[in-house]
């Protein structure tokens, strides 16, 4: 089911629960006081009888209804501090809602909003069109394989359509047509991470992509085995060697900028559909979540998507490799030896360091066809991440400080959180192989495996190319719902990087 979400300035239709919204200390504004009105009293003297709610960021308070009144329930929720409230502030409080709301089994819901400006700086327009996006984001549901898919299975089941009143409504409408193209890429990105890798493998990702993109207006290019193998990309081709399923890499183009100038803006993803480890295979214990190791191409895929969608002004390039890591009599054994598409020669001693292995080549691809002002990839990388940053960060690996600052500005305003990483001459020293160029895995074993392995990634970008390496192994899928995401695939990286570019590069 599709949320329905839409702005008015009057009462439109009919709805069986309606929000006011509350800032911290029970405060209400001109729209919950005239809804307080209309209820009898009944929202003030539930805050004045009662010390649990209190109109903190995020809360809720479901009160029922009388016989007179046109709802069955009446919700409240937390705006918390007006001076601190903020877009990121306002779509946590829209998925936490959303939560609420179908938890009590709302059908359809009108949000009675504010108009004006708080103190910090959000006008009512972009904070309704903000929590309207944190209510859709909270909304998603993967359910294509549960053959029981009736109205009430699960908690989040019923609620169809919201409609948000207020003066400001037109405004709020056009802010929020930006953020539902967010939605969407992001929403495509989490349906390609939740699909079984017995549908999603290399050949049939690749036709997903096309089928949805190319009518956007997004140029869409698959390279097939037999290109990959003339091209040179022996790097990637080694790690599909042990799969029947053949692997490819897909090129993404989306050119709504102008002609000329500086590259374009290049982001590539890591799309290792299925990872064993190879014939370095992995402990049995948790290998059902190696179908998330194709996350960071998701990620790449669902910000084409919105690029699209919001006719960005601006030039893309998306590419991702794609290949399927398994053991069999025709895979890669460590440290067979291969030239990369860029000439250098890589020992390969783990076939678990596999994504490295498909990302040189696609990264050595995209500079040389493209000559990109900015490289950046994404990849569930490693394992040491996970280590230094758990489950709320991704590393990022940043050759240029520019850069960072953009990539951490988006990071605030999204909340899709980064933590600067460092690279040093002493990892790349470490990647050196006493028999090829460079070796897929450390020579000091463990220690910083995530910045060793970003030491590899950094030997196969030109020099003074802006590049960052953005390890999202922690944080590409989760074991419990956020405000916005429910569990497993947040989609992370789509809103991070649709941030960086609007805000920087159209």
């Amino acid at each position: 089911m599709s949320l329905k979400i839409g702005f008015f300035t009057k009462a439109s239709g009919r709805a069986d629960t309606a929000v006011a919204f509350v800032w911290t200390g029970g405060k209400l504004g001109p729209a919950a006081e005239k809804l307080d009105r209309q209820c009898g009293g009944l929202i003030s003297f539930h805050l004045k009888n009662q010390d649990k709610f209190t109109g903190k960021k995020g809360q809720t308070l479901v009160l029922a209804a009388s016989p007179k009144m046109p709802w069955l329930r009446i919700v409240l929720a937390g705006l918390g501090e007006a001076d601190k409230l903020d877009a990121l502030g306002c779509e946590t409080s829209g998925g936490k809602l959303y939560a609420a709301l179908a938890g009590a089994g709302a059908e359809k819901s009108i949000f009675f909003a504010e108009d004006g400006k708080t103190k910090g700086g959000v006008d009512a327009a972009t904070g309704a069109a903000h929590i309207a996006l944190g209510a859709k984001l909270r909304s998603y549901r993967f359910d294509k394989y549960k053959s029981k898919n009736k109205k009430g299975d699960d908690k989040n089941g019923g609620l169809a359509s919201i409609a948000i009143q207020m003066p400001a409504a037109d405004r709020a409408a056009k802010v929020y047509k930006k953020l539902d193209a967010v939605a969407q890429g992001v929403f495509f990105a989490r349906d390609l991470a939740n699909e079984p890798p017995n549908v999603l493998y290399p050949e049939s990702y690749a036709r997903i992509i096309k089928k949805e993109l190319a009518p956007l207006g997004v140029k869409v290019d698959i390279i097939d085995v037999k290109q990959l193998t003339k091209l040179g990309s022996n790097a990637h081709l080694m790690v599909g060697q042990g799969s029947a399923r053949p692997p490819c890499t897909v090129v993404m183009r989306w050119n709504g900028g102008k002609k000329g100038g500086k590259g374009p803006l290049a982001f590539v993803g890591k799309g290792v559909t299925f990872d064993t480890g190879g014939i370095s295979i992995k402990p049995s214990a948790g290998m059902e979540d190696m179908k998330f190791d194709m996350c960071g191409s998701a990620a790449v895929v669902g910000l084409m998507k919105t690029l699209a969608l919001r006719k960005a002004k601006v030039n893309v390039v998306g590419i991702v490799g794609l290949a399927e890591n398994m053991p069999g009599g025709h895979a890669a054994r460590p440290s067979d030896i291969v030239r990369t598409l860029s000439g250098q020669y890589v020992e390969n001693l783990n076939t678990d360091a596999e994504g490295r292995l498909v990302l040189c080549d696609t990264l050595t691809y995209v500079q040389r066809e493209y000559n990109p002002r900015l490289i950046v990839d994404l990849a569930t990388l490693t394992g040491a991440i996970v280590v230094a940053l758990g489950a709320e960060y991704a590393g990022a690996f940043v050759n240029d400080d520019r850069l960072w600052d953009n990539l951490q500005k988006a990071s605030k305003a999204t909340g899709e959180k980064l933590w600067r990483m460092p690279l040093d001459e002493a990892y790349r020293k470490a990647m050196d192989s006493a028999v090829a160029d460079i070796r897929n895995t450390s020579t000091t074993g463990r220690d910083a495996g995530s910045c060793t392995a970003a030491g590899f990634l950094e030997r196969f970008i030109d020099d003074n190319r802006p590049w960052a390496h953005l390890d999202i192994a922690g944080v590409a899928w989760t074991k419990a719902d956020k405000p916005t995401s429910p569990k497993p695939a947040p989609g992370y990286g789509v809103q991070l990087l649709d941030r960086l570019v609007a805000d920087h590069y159209e």
